[in-house]
């Protein structure tokens, strides 16, 4: 989770404010902070003027392409957060200086951009069946998560015991978001990015019902895994949805494509910078914003 937002905040009050004059943002005894004085000098910053790019943007994306993005894709987000952080997801909000409403405000804006760039790409038969090559479906697993590799090893070797998988996670798992679900998390894919790789590799080569012989280290601790269910992968036309998805994805992870999608957006959304302090602050996506 990121302050954007909350930077964002801060100008569109300094924007708001602007526009009053000499009332006071500050007042102390060695004088008062007006707004005027307030937006002079946040716009003049790096930040500021990153943050206005933000507004105007997550603003023309939600005109243009806000009809894509239904609110239940905002909600599962936030759920998946929340199960990510468990019980620390409220200390987590704390330590970024954020709220529930921000966060929902960042994943739509995140969402909005990738329906941009999803409908300014051309996808073809070609890369589908090269993005299928590493494709993996939606699995479904338990895991015990612990400190030492030596407790891991213990909770395997009650595994094959014969003791359920459910109990040892209520006994051992550290992961208070799981342990009393049995260790279950939620369905995952090769595209997660929630998830250590050491985790995923893992759980993808397990079988329905196997579970991990050797402790897994990941950047939590050491992890047992056990598969739920790992559907069959069948072809690409079967996935031809969820391969998009990640090519999606990969884009939205690549800075040209990303600036030539935000350059199209603020094109096709009439920017007019009306401040002449800030007339070159779109130039790195659009020549022609200095003289809008």
């Amino acid at each position: 989770m990121k302050k954007v937002l909350v930077a964002a905040g801060g100008l569109l009050l300094a924007l708001t404010l602007a526009g009053c004059g000499n009332s006071a943002v500050v007042t102390t005894n060695a004088g008062k902070i007006t707004q005027s004085a307030y937006y002079s000098s946040l716009k003049s910053t790096s930040s500021g003027q990153q943050v206005l790019q933000t507004m105007t943007l997550d603003k023309l994306l939600e005109k243009q392409y806000g009809k894509d993005v239904k609110s239940s894709e905002v909600t599962s987000q936030l759920n998946a957060l929340k199960q990510q952080y468990g019980s620390q997801f409220q200390a987590a909000l704390a330590q970024q200086g954020m709220t529930v409403s921000q966060v929902k405000q960042q994943l739509r804006s995140r969402l909005l951009l990738q329906a941009a760039v999803k409908a300014n790409i051309n996808i073809t038969d070609a890369q589908l069946q090269q993005q299928f090559k590493t494709f993996q479906p939606k699995v479904t697993v338990n895991q015990i998560l612990v400190p030492k590799k030596s407790t891991a090893d213990t909770v395997i070797s009650q595994l094959k015991s014969g003791k359920s998988f459910s109990s040892l996670a209520k006994k051992y798992s550290t992961d208070s978001a799981t342990a009393n679900k049995g260790g279950r998390i939620a369905p995952f894919d090769n595209t997660d990015t929630t998830l250590d790789s050491a985790f995923k590799k893992a759980a993808f080569a397990l079988s329905n019902g196997q579970y991990t012989k050797t402790p897994v280290k990941t950047a939590s601790g050491y992890q047992v895994i056990q598969m739920v269910n790992h559907p069959s992968k069948g072809n690409y036309k079967q996935h031809e949805s969820e391969l998009k998805n990640e090519i999606v994805q990969a884009k939205l992870q690549d800075p040209a494509t990303v600036k030539t999608v935000i350059s199209k957006v603020l094109k096709n959304g009439d920017v007019h910078v009306n401040d002449k302090d800030l007339q070159n602050v779109f130039n790195q996506y659009m020549s022609s914003s200095s003289s809008n």
